[in-house]
């Protein structure tokens, strides 16, 4: 028996029709999401001369990450894997500090793993991250063994 599968999209996120990706596909309890990045945040700060630091960059692309779960019909305790992407290994701190703050509260953060990366698609951007949810779990609550 094949899963049920639905496009998942946020009103806040923009995806041309024009795309060859999905931001996020809900497949059966599953949201399972493209890689997302501070764009067009990070350019429009670029232009203006002030720059989003790393550690503001993940939390606008958590943010996003946030709003494809919650348009799938979840919350941001359904969020269980992330993969992130950062142009500068050095910059692990802070998006470990923006982690911590995005998910505060939680009794479990989600699996992580951090990849250094020589390069993301525009120039301005230091982070990307792919995350996984399920509608079926939620870390704020879930106890810890």
């Amino acid at each position: 028996m094949n899963a049920a599968v639905q496009r998942v999209q946020a009103d806040s996120l923009n995806e041309p029709a024009s795309n060859s990706w999905s931001n996020a596909l809900l497949i059966g309890n599953e949201v399972v999401m493209s890689g997302m990045t501070g764009h067009p945040a990070t350019r429009l700060a670029a232009e203006t001369g002030a720059p989003l630091d790393t550690y503001a960059q993940t939390l606008v692309v958590l943010g996003k990450v946030r709003a494809l779960v919650e348009a799938a019909g979840g919350h941001v305790g359904n969020i269980f894997r992330l993969t992130v992407y950062v142009t500068a290994i050095a910059d692990k701190d802070e998006v470990g500090r923006a982690r911590r703050d995005f998910f505060a509260g939680q009794a479990l953060f989600p699996t992580s793993t951090l990849v250094e990366v020589s390069a993301l698609v525009f120039p301005e951007l230091r982070v990307e991250i792919e995350a996984g949810a399920r509608l079926d779990l939620d870390l704020r609550t879930v106890e810890k063994r």
